[in-house]
């Protein structure tokens, strides 16, 4: 893992909704995060997600992170344009086979894995 800032933060693992550490195992789910370790909100939100993915226990195979630098003209590093990746951090969620079914950017009203547990169970509603 090359985002200090996604090392799990151990004291809030307790807290985290059972049903949000399902859905983020579930369907072996892959996890891009992209983040800086100089960013206030990555720094303000990666542990606690780092935390949810360690307890639901997502293998660190499936956990991707790439480090975003600021750049000229925007956001710079491995997958910011191919992701179109423009606030940090953004997470994305990705099926075995690469494709995209979650997404979470920057600022939500709950956490991240609450999010992109919200995103997943509405897969799983249409399905």
């Amino acid at each position: 893992m090359t985002l200090e800032t996604l090392a799990p933060d151990a004291g809030d693992a307790d807290e985290i909704d059972p049903a949000v550490l399902d859905a983020l195992a579930a369907d072996d789910y892959r996890f891009k995060v992209w983040g800086g370790d100089w960013c206030g909100d990555c720094q303000r939100q990666l542990p606690d997600f780092g935390a949810a993915l360690d307890a639901a226990g997502v293998p660190d195979d499936r956990i991707e992170d790439f480090p975003v630098t600021k750049g000229p003209n925007g956001k710079e590093g491995e997958g910011v344009d191919e992701y179109d990746i423009r606030l940090i951090p953004t997470v994305v969620v990705e099926t075995a086979g690469g494709e995209e079914v979650a997404r979470f950017v920057e600022e939500a009203d709950v956490s991240i894995a609450e999010h992109l547990a919200r995103e997943l169970a509405d897969i799983d509603v249409r399905a």
